[in-house]
């Protein structure tokens, strides 16, 4: 089965290039994500980490 699969993929003119844009899609949202990490303010990682305890007949200030 696997034989199969990889004759098959080797037929496929420029299969060689998904893994590298896939690499490049996951380590930009990784970048992206990190530096989010790190610029969001303390209150807002206050707020959003107190939001489990919040009752639900209060309202959320925006």
């Amino acid at each position: 089965m696997l034989k199969f699969v990889k004759e098959h993929m080797e037929t496929i003119d420029g299969i060689a290039n998904y893994p590298m844009v896939s690499l490049l899609i996951f380590f930009v949202f990784f970048v992206l994500l990190f530096w989010w990490v790190f610029t969001a303010t303390k209150e807002h990682i206050r707020e959003m980490s107190e939001l489990p305890l919040d009752n639900d007949d209060q309202q959320h200030k925006l």
